[in-house]
């Protein structure tokens, strides 16, 4: 391995597609070290060849479905057999599910819930503990321009963004000092394998020109940036910041019809 390179190492959680994939490249280009972190194993095996035929770093993947409840501290443990150090912590990892609430099939339901709040907040508990006592690290958590307002139609999706925000924040400032750095990533509508499977492809959201879309490649771009100068949230996009501002100064009742039209199919 090359002497020069950058000895820490970054765990990144939905490193498979999309954002998590960009950030991946971003991180491997500075020389992280990387952990990799998904469900699908064949599309992890293809990354890491990837990586490693353009950059000097170690890479190790970790297969795990994060939707259950015993992965994260799975992952920690295995990481503990190593002498791997977690210097920064990305929990992208995370799904959404369009439909009515009560239409919709409760454990694919409870599984988004697990995957997207109670699993990035057992690895950040996990991780942390080592970060303070190194005095040094940062966390990057995925939450979404869906985390400022409520979202009909994708009711628990939007409650489990505004979750990761609030706690993202909250823990931000009391790490204050700490030599710690946590960072809320707040994408608008992004392009990526996301939309088919939460079943949103078709909705005005993607469709409608309703609003912008970005491309996973920018917002991971935005992201890292944000990460590396410690900032406490980024919303990529000026018209996602502007819409995300917007939402405070508007009555409740007509944020909510807007938001019910943009998810609606064409």
């Amino acid at each position: 391995m090359n002497e020069n390179i950058n000895s820490k190492t970054a765990l990144i959680t939905g490193a498979s597609t999309g954002i998590g994939y960009e950030l991946t490249k971003l991180f491997a280009k500075d020389c992280y070290n990387l952990i990799l972190t998904a469900r699908n194993e064949q599309r992890l095996n293809q990354i890491k060849k990837e990586l490693s035929l353009d950059y000097d770093i170690d890479i190790e993947i970790i297969v795990k479905d994060l939707s259950l409840s015993n992965a994260p501290q799975e992952i920690y443990e295995e990481l503990q057999k190593t002498d791997i150090t977690i210097d920064i912590l990305v929990n992208n990892a995370g799904f959404g599910l369009h439909g009515l609430f009560a239409a919709s099939d409760l454990s694919t339901g409870l599984e988004m819930m697990q995957l997207n709040m109670v699993s990035l907040t057992h690895l950040t508990s996990l991780f942390l503990d080592g970060m303070i006592q190194r005095e040094s690290g940062r966390i990057l958590n995925v939450a979404s321009t869906a985390a400022f307002q409520p979202g009909p139609l994708m009711a628990v999706y939007y409650a489990t963004k505004a979750y990761v925000l609030s706690f993202s924040e909250a823990l931000g400032n009391e790490l204050k000092n700490s030599g710690i750095s946590v960072t809320a990533l707040c994408p608008g509508p992004t392009i990526t394998e996301f939309q088919n499977r939460a079943g949103i492809g078709n909705s005005k959201l993607f469709k409608g020109n309703a609003v912008a879309t970005m491309d996973a490649k920018s917002v991971a771009q935005k992201g890292y940036q944000a990460l590396m100068k410690g900032k406490a949230v980024i919303i990529p996009g000026f018209i996602n910041k502007a819409l995300s501002k917007s939402v405070r100064f508007m009555p409740r009742c007509m944020v909510l019809k807007i938001l019910r039209w943009i998810m609606e199919k064409r």
